[in-house]
């Protein structure tokens, strides 16, 4: 019972923070005041009763129908708003009461909103690529400030997550100008390479290139799919951002977890390598590689990383 009273409070501010995010995802995109008129009905623009705008609830309680006009209300509204609330609880479970939770309820925000808006327009608004890029960079100094506050500590952290946006930026454009070269029309948009920068400023360069690998993986196979099956044309464009937002959220999430069970392969077979090669005869090879894996895995900090030698050993 303790902890399930705080999971509901947490529940219900994520509800009803998805429940604006609604409203940014349909008023940003075609540029209407997010605060007036308040919330109405798409249709016949009749305002809503507080009590049919409570989320989840409210669309339940008019079973999924405006009050005034009877025309339904899309399902997405709910989902949104139970989505923002399910990932709000999920956050505070694993950082708990921390400013960590805080940080990462704004980050969840800022990308469920650019992938919702993704899908709808095949556009990443600057406005929110460009805020949620300084929010990271923010809260990475903070974070610095936290661990040692002194003032070097802290630029030395926003210094740092700078860079990484910067390279994020810029390798993203360089596989865009490489893809569209390749197949002779726009392989990528610039928002894409935006949102990688705001990625890498809370996630780092480990998560960053964590999330585009997922992305990319779960962007083929279901690209390849709708293609199977005929739900996509082949020269039918799909939005690239809503896959690096879902590859965030999992890194954000099980990125320890996954880099672990990713490294752990890749050193056990690398150390098989090593030994089938002295087995043929190559054993000054074998040792040379059986030194740069230890090397490789004393130079690194991440703790998965340092459990894993022990593993090469």
């Amino acid at each position: 019972m303790d902890t399930l009273v705080p999971i509901l409070i947490v529940f219900i501010l994520g509800a009803a923070i998805g429940s604006f995010l609604n409203v940014v995802v349909y008023r940003l995109p075609v540029g209407l005041s997010l605060i007036y008129p308040p919330s109405r009905c798409p249709r016949c623009e009749t305002g809503l009763k507080p009590y049919d705008n409570v989320p989840v609830l409210g669309w339940l309680w008019l079973k999924g129908k405006c009050r005034s006009c009877r025309l339904p209300i899309a399902m997405r509204y709910p989902m949104v708003e139970f989505a923002t609330g399910c990932l709000f609880v999920a956050v505070f479970l694993v950082f708990g009461t921390t400013w960590q939770t805080l940080g990462h309820w704004i980050f969840v925000c800022w990308l469920l909103t650019l992938a919702l808006i993704d899908l709808d327009t095949m556009t990443l608004p600057n406005v929110l690529t460009a805020s949620g890029l300084l929010l990271g960079w923010g809260f990475q100094g903070w974070l610095s400030y936290l661990s040692q506050p002194s003032l070097s500590h802290v630029a030395g952290g926003v210094m740092s997550a700078m860079i990484v946006s910067m390279v994020g930026l810029w390798a993203f454009d360089l596989i865009g100008v490489m893809g569209s070269r390749a197949f002779g029309k726009p392989a990528m948009g610039g928002g894409d390479a935006k949102l990688a920068a705001m990625m890498a400023a809370w996630l780092g360069w480990q998560g960053l290139l964590l999330s585009t690998f997922l992305a990319a993986a779960m962007g083929a196979v279901i690209g390849g799919t709708a293609l199977a099956l005929g739900a996509l044309g082949p020269k039918q464009h799909i939005p690239f951002g809503p896959y690096l937002a879902l590859g965030a959220l999992l890194a954000m999430f099980y990125g320890e977890q996954l880099i672990g069970a990713y490294l752990a392969i890749f050193f056990r077979w690398a150390y098989r390598l090593a030994l089938l090669m002295r087995g043929l005869g190559f054993g000054w090879a074998s040792a040379m590689w059986r030194v740069s894996l230890s090397d490789a895995v004393r130079g690194l900090q991440h703790r998965p990383i340092r459990i894993l030698g022990q593993i090469v050993q």
